[in-house]
C-alpha cells in the first residue's frame, strides 16, 4: 500500500496541475507523430512496473494530448468538461469496484437516490424502480424503446419475449429528420427495422410538426399498420431546438402511442427560467433519456433512462436465474432486471458527488449561464456581416456559417465543409461541422460553465479568420 499511497498522491497532484492548466494551453492539437506511434506500438511488458513510474508515463504520454473538451473554448459536439467532484468520486468508485447489478451495498441504494435526483432536476415524475443509470443515452434509448415495443406487443396479444418478432404485426414509429441517430440504431437492434420509422416533417427551425404527426399516424393506421411510438427532442444536437412537447404528447395520448423524449443533451435546459416554458409537456412522456455526462459534467460514462411505469420496464427485462437469486434484493429486485447490463459499474458515486457539490441552485445557475452565453454568441454572429446564423438559439447551441457577400453558393459550401477542421487545427478554439437545411455549417455547443464572452469573441474571430484563409486558397486554385 505504500507504493499506492505515494503514486496516488502523485496522481492527484498531476491531475490538479493538468486541470488547472487547461485554459492556458491550446484547446486541441494534433498528436506528435512519435508520441502517436509510441502509443500504437507499445509492446506487451514482460515484467511489471511500479505505480509511480506508471503515473509518470501518464503525465508524459497521455495528458499532453487531450480531446480538448476540458478547455472553456471547446464547443465541439456535446462533450463536457469533467466536474472535479466527479473525478474524485470516480477514483473512490474504482477502489470499491462492485458490480452494481443489485444486492445490499452502498452503490445500489445510492443509484436509487441519484436517479430520483435526476428525475427531480428534469421535472419528470418518478416512482421507485422507474429508471436506472446506463452507459449513455444510446443505451438508455434501447432500454426505453425496448419497453415501448414490449407494451405494444402485449396490447396486441403477443408476448414478444416468448414468441419473438415473427408473431408481431408491423409496428411503426415516428421521428423527425433532426432525431438523434441512436433512435434508429435502437430500432434496428430491437429487430423492428429502420423502415418501421416514419420521418415526420419539421418547420424551418427543426421542430417536429405535431399536426403532420397526427396525419401520418391516422394514415398508417388506416393502412392496417400499428403505430406505437413517437420520439420528440428536448434539444436537438444540430441546433438545440426543443420540440412542442405538449402538442406531441396530446397526439400520443389520442392515438395511444408511447412518447419517448430524447433529452440527452438538452433536457436540463428547463432549469433556466428564461427558456423553461419550452419544455412544457416533458413530464407527460412515457420515457426520457438523459446524459448526466453532458450538461451536468459527470465524467463519462453516465446516461440515465427514466420511465413512467416501472412495471413495464421490469417486465421487459427481468430474468433471474437460480444462481442470481438474492434474498437481500428487496421488493424492487436488482437493477439488472430493468435493463440489459448484468455486471454494471459503480456510476452513481460520481453522479452523487457532481450534483451534491453544486446543489440544485448551482446546477441551475450553470445551465442559465450557458444558455445566456449561447444567446450572446448568436448576437455576435448576427452582428458579423461575414457570418450567417442558421437557426434561432433556443438552448445552448448556435449554428452558423461563413457567408460573405459576393461568393458563389458552391464556393461557400466548400469553405464551410472544411471550416471546422481548419478552426480545430489552429488550436485556439474548437467547433464541429454539420449540415443544416442542405447547407454546410459549424455548430458551437456551450455546456461548460467556465465559458466567458471573451471566449466567444475568440470563437467568432477564429471562424472568420479560418474562413477567409480557406476562401482565399480555394479562390486561388
Amino acid at each position: 500500500m505504500n507504493d499506492f499511497r505515494t503514486a496516488g498522491h502523485a496522481a492527484v497532484d498531476l491531475l490538479a496541475d493538468y486541470l488547472g492548466g487547461l485554459p492556458e494551453g491550446p484547446v486541441w492539437q494534433e498528436m506528435d507523430p512519435a508520441a502517436r506511434e509510441r502509443l500504437l506500438t507499445l509492446p506487451l511488458p514482460q515484467r511489471g512496473r511500479g505505480l509511480p513510474e506508471l503515473v509518470a508515463d501518464i503525465g508524459a504520454d497521455v495528458l499532453p494530448y487531450p480531446m480538448g473538451n476540458g478547455h472553456p473554448r471547446f464547443f465541439g459536439w456535446v462533450n463536457a468538461a469533467p466536474a472535479p467532484a466527479g473525478v474524485l468520486a470516480t477514483m473512490a468508485a474504482a477502489a470499491m469496484n462492485p458490480s452494481s447489478a443489485g444486492g445490499d451495498h452502498a452503490d445500489v441504494h445510492l443509484e436509487r437516490t441519484v436517479v430520483r435526483w435526476i428525475a427531480e432536476l428534469a421535472g419528470f415524475p418518478h416512482l421507485p424502480g422507474a429508471g436506472l443509470l446506463t452507459s449513455g443515452a444510446s443505451m438508455a434509448t434501447i432500454v426505453a424503446l425496448g419497453t415501448a415495443r414490449s407494451r405494444a406487443a402485449r396490447q396486441l396479444g403477443v408476448d414478444v419475449r416468448e414468441e419473438g418478432l415473427a408473431a408481431l404485426p408491423q409496428l411503426v414509429g415516428y421521428v423527425s429528420a433532426e432525431t438523434h441517430s441512436c433512435v434508429r440504431k435502437a430500432v434496428e437492434l430491437l429487430g423492428l427495422g429502420s423502415r418501421s420509422l416514419r420521418t415526420v416533417p419539421t418547420d424551418p427551425a427543426g421542430h417536429l410538426d405535431p399536426a403532420a404527426l397526427r396525419l401520418r399516424v391516422k394514415a398508417d393506421r388506416a393502412a392496417g399498420l400499428h403505430p406505437f411510438l413517437a420520439v420528440a427532442s428536448a434539444g436537438t444536437v444540430n441546433t438545440g431546438a426543443v420540440d412542442d412537447l405538449a402538442a406531441i404528447a396530446d397526439v400520443c395520448a389520442e392515438e395511444g402511442l408511447w412518447l419517448h423524449v430524447d433529452g440527452a443533451y438538452g433536457a436540463f435546459g428547463l432549469l433556466d427560467p428564461v427558456i423553461a416554458d419550452r419544455y412544457t409537456g416533458l413530464d407527460r412522456a412515457d420515457s426520457l433519456a438523459l446524459d448526466p455526462h453532458k450538461w451536468l459534467g459527470v465524467p463519462v460514462d453516465c446516461g440515465c433512462v427514466l420511465v413512467r411505469d416501472p412495471v413495464e420496464l421490469r417486465g421487459t427485462f427481468s430474468l433471474v436465474p437460480s444462481y442470481l437469486r438474492d434474498e437481500n434484493a428487496g421488493g424492487l429486485g436488482w437493477f439488472s432486471e430493468y435493463g440489459i447490463e448484468q455486471t454494471r459499474p459503480f456510476r452513481s458515486l460520481k453522479v452523487w458527488a457532481t450534483i451534491a457539490a453544486s446543489g440544485r441552485e448551482g446546477i441551475a445557475s450553470d445551465v442559465a449561464h450557458c444558455t445566456a452565453m449561447a444567446r450572446r454568441l448568436g448576437e455576435l454572429v448576427a452582428a458579423e456581416p461575414e457570418l450567417q446564423l442558421m437557426a434561432p438559439v433556443e438552448s445552448s447551441i448556435a449554428a452558423f456559417r461563413f457567408a460573405p457577400d459576393g461568393v458563389s453558393d458552391e464556393l461557400l459550401e466548400q469553405v464551410n465543409s472544411a471550416l471546422s477542421v481548419e478552426v480545430q487545427r489552429r488550436g485556439r478554439t474548437f467547433v464541429t461541422g454539420t449540415l443544416l437545411n442542405g447547407h454546410e455549417a459549424v455548430r458551437a455547443c456551450l455546456i461548460n460553465p467556465a465559458v466567458t464572452e471573451a471566449d466567444l469573441a475568440v470563437l467568432v474571430q477564429e471562424v472568420r479568420a479560418a474562413g477567409a484563409d480557406l476562401l482565399a486558397g480555394l479562390s486561388a486554385s
